[in-house]
C-alpha cells in the first residue's frame, strides 16, 4: 500500500517488559514521553488535558490488569497515527478479560473494563498468533479536534 503524501506515517514506540515491580509507573512514564513528541503535552485545551489523563489511565489500567491476571506484561506498544492512539499490551495469559457482575462504584477493584468502556473510543483483545502463548489487549482513543487558533 502507497502511503498518499498529505498524510504523515504511523510512530510506533515499544517498551519490553519483565516483572510487575514498578512496571506501571514505567509504563505511564513511557507513554507521556511518547504523547509529549506526537504533540499532546502540553495540551492546548481543557479538553486535550482531559484526554492525556484518560489515556495515561487507560494505560495504567491495562498495564495494572496484566499484573494482576497475567504475571505480567511483556511489551507496551504505542501507535499513534492521523490524531488516534492505539495502545497495545501484550501479556502471557490466553484468558482474555471477561466482564464481571456490576460492583458499587464504593468498593476497590473490579472497575478496570469499566474504565475501557467508557474513556476508550474501542477496546478489544485478540491472540498473539500461531506459535505464540498469550494475547494483546488493546485500546483506541482519538485526540479531541483543534480548534481554529490552537496551537500545533
Amino acid at each position: 500500500m502507497t502511503q498518499r503524501a498529505d498524510v504523515p506515517p504511523e510512530q510506533v514506540r515499544r517498551l519490553v517488559v519483565n516483572g510487575t515491580r514498578g512496571v506501571v509507573a514505567r509504563c505511564r512514564d513511557f507513554t507521556a514521553a511518547a504523547l509529549a513528541d506526537w504533540g499532546w503535552i502540553p495540551p492546548a485545551t481543557e479538553e486535550e488535558e482531559e484526554r492525556v489523563e484518560d489515556v495515561l489511565l487507560l494505560v495504567s489500567e491495562v498495564v495494572t490488569n496484566a499484573c494482576l491476571h497475567a504475571g505480567g506484561p511483556e511489551e507496551l506498544v504505542l501507535r499513534h497515527a492521523e490524531g488516534r492512539l492505539r495502545v497495545e499490551v501484550a501479556d502471557a495469559s490466553a484468558d482474555h478479560p471477561r466482564t464481571q457482575a456490576p460492583r458499587p462504584p464504593g468498593l476497590p477493584g473490579g472497575h478496570g473494563l469499566m474504565v475501557l468502556d467508557r474513556l476508550a473510543g474501542a477496546w478489544g483483545t485478540v491472540d498473539k498468533g500461531p506459535g505464540a502463548v498469550g494475547k494483546v489487549v488493546w485500546l483506541e482513543i482519538s485526540r479531541p479536534s483543534r480548534r481554529p487558533g490552537c496551537r500545533p
